[in-house]
């Protein structure tokens, strides 16, 4: 039992993780008060929530700083799985409706009008620099040669943490939103498969650590490894871990996306070409003016 409960008390305490996480538990309980919210879609906020408090402030911390095999599956909780689970909920409402009147009024207004929270939300959202972060943050963080500063270098190794979980919160809002476009920032085509294309780098460094016979990080064996795993053992897990589990999330999201675009064809909601013309034709022909 106390073997249990040492795993709930965090490695490393970050105020400003807890912070953010208890306030988003408590503007999202508010707001669920004030708006309907479905139960499946409270269940997958809690669930990426728990996921997302785990990977950051548990003992999990601890073993994916001697263990390259639990490293990774934390890594795919903080930018795949928890920011997908979250985002799938469709948030943003209830958290909104959460937020009291007066601060909405006041800042978060403006802040969404401010020029420079314009031009990011642009640099951001755009389909391809949003591929290329999301697929990128996360080899970037594995480079062999820049990992051991990485794992070594305490606010680098927090930087990581924070950058995937809100690269992934930020990718997975984009992917998974359901209007069409406008106002949405994509098409719901480029929604499906974006995650497709953001998978592949990983996918393809996953087999690569997966089926290699060299050590790629010896780091780990240089600090001490948590469990009695020989160092090809363990890469060879985390390589597995990322190549097939870790492209669930992008294959579930492109699902998710594509029934959405189905519903949004059904309504008839799409702006397409053929739409305007079936429109042009329908329209009844003016007679010419003598």
């Amino acid at each position: 039992m106390d073997s249990l409960l040492r795993w709930f008390i965090p490695w490393e305490p970050s105020p400003a993780a807890l912070a953010l996480l208890a306030t988003g538990a408590v503007l999202y309980l508010r707001g669920c008060r004030r708006r309907k919210v479905s139960a499946s879609r409270q269940i997958r906020f809690w669930l990426g929530w728990v996921l997302m408090w785990q990977a950051f402030q548990t003992r999990w911390d601890y073993y994916a700083e001697h263990q390259f095999f639990v490293h990774i599956s934390q890594q795919i909780s903080l930018h795949d799985f928890a920011p997908l689970l979250i985002m799938w909920s469709y948030p943003l409402a209830p958290l909104r409706a959460g937020i009291p009147v007066g601060v909405r009024v006041r800042w978060l207004k403006p802040f969404q009008r401010n020029a420079v929270v314009r031009g990011l939300k642009l640099v951001l959202f755009n389909p391809y620099f949003a591929a290329l972060l999301f697929g990128g943050m996360a080899l970037l963080w594995l480079i062999p040669s820049f990992h051991p500063f990485v794992m070594l270098n305490a606010p680098t190794y927090r930087l990581m943490n924070w950058s995937m979980a809100l690269d992934g919160l930020l990718f997975w809002w984009l992917v998974l939103d359901t209007r069409p476009n406008p106002p949405a920032h994509l098409s719901p085509g480029k929604r499906v498969f974006l995650p497709l294309v953001a998978m592949l780098p990983t996918m393809v460094w996953g087999a690569i650590l997966a089926l290699s016979m060299t050590d790629y990080y010896p780091i780990y064996e240089i600090c001490g490894r948590a469990l009695s795993l020989d160092p090809l053992t363990d890469q060879h897990l985390g390589g597995l871990i990322l190549w097939i589990p870790g492209s669930f999330p992008m294959i579930l999201a492109s699902m998710i996306a594509l029934r959405s675009w189905m519903r949004l064809s059904e309504s008839g909601r799409l702006k397409t070409r053929s739409n305007k013309h079936v429109v042009a034709a329908a329209s009844p022909a003016v007679p010419p003016t003598v």
